[in-house]
């Protein structure tokens, strides 16, 4: 099903793009012989009754959210360990800002939606539409969007970094993971995805370590012990990288350890 979710999300962002231009190239005519062009326009004004107030609110908090929203992206998707493997990668083959910062991160940010599609569209389908249909309440559909984030957090966490947190925020112990709060567990999902990604960095390290290791040890025994090992060891890397198809293997490796 997952695998038929992610082929229709490929269908159809290739045509939305192509619509999006082509909306935009007929367009254009129009728009560079309109006359009136609206403007938007901000103010502050007094409230004639308290449903202005709570619509005012509810902006304020709107705008709250979207600020902090890199944050959530963050700290509750599979973003966290995706870039930090990616960036242990660049390291470990030595070549500075090759690939660049932007590539890493497009690449992750890519990356977690393939793998968040399934949540993504549980979210979708249990509380945005019911809401935009007015089926729910607003509180409604914020509890059902929390739900499938809290079990994706939960197929990942670490039952160790879970209980630790457990313990120090909860004055009693949970009976099941209704009891943990979100609040607890999204740190506790941090944890993991720091640890299980140095885990991977690690791994990652080993092959260009020996490679490092054996190239310095050629040099000296050569008597060159002033030409630096790095110079003579990043081609040789970079062609194992090559030889073993590394990216398809890094990012291969990386999904599978989100369906473990």
């Amino acid at each position: 099903m997952s695998c038929n979710i992610h082929h229709k999300i490929s269908t159809i962002i290739p045509e939305l793009c192509v619509f999006s231009i082509v909306a935009v190239v007929l367009l254009s005519p129009a728009i560079s012989h309109a006359v009136n062009v609206p403007t938007i326009s901000f103010g502050i004004e007094n409230a004639e009754s308290p449903q202005q107030v709570s619509t005012g609110l509810q902006v304020l908090f709107l705008l709250t959210i979207l600020s902090i929203a890199p944050a959530i992206l963050l700290m509750t998707t599979c973003f966290t360990r995706i870039v930090i493997v990616l960036g242990f990668v660049r390291m470990a083959m030595g070549t500075q800002n090759m690939p660049p910062t932007q590539v890493i991160i497009g690449l992750s940010l890519f990356l977690s939606f393939f793998i968040m599609a399934p949540t993504i569209n549980r979210i979708n389908d249990e509380a945005f539409q019911p809401y935009l249909a007015e089926e729910i309440t607003q509180k409604d559909a914020l509890d059902k969007a929390v739900e499938p984030m809290r079990d994706f957090m939960f197929s990942q966490v670490k039952e160790s970094e879970l209980a630790m947190l457990s313990d120090i925020t909860m004055t009693s112990e949970p009976y099941d993971k209704n009891d943990i709060p979100t609040m607890t567990l999204i740190p506790a999902f941090m944890l993991s995805e720091l640890k299980r990604a140095f885990q991977m960095g690690f791994m990652i390290y080993i092959p260009f370590l020996v490679i490092d290791m054996i190239v310095a040890s050629i040099l000296m025994s050569m008597g060159m012990m002033m030409l630096p090992p790095v110079i003579i060891s990043m081609p040789f890397k970079l062609l194992l990288f090559v030889l073993v198809d590394g990216w398809a293997l890094i990012v291969g490796s990386l999904i599978k350890s989100f369906n473990g």
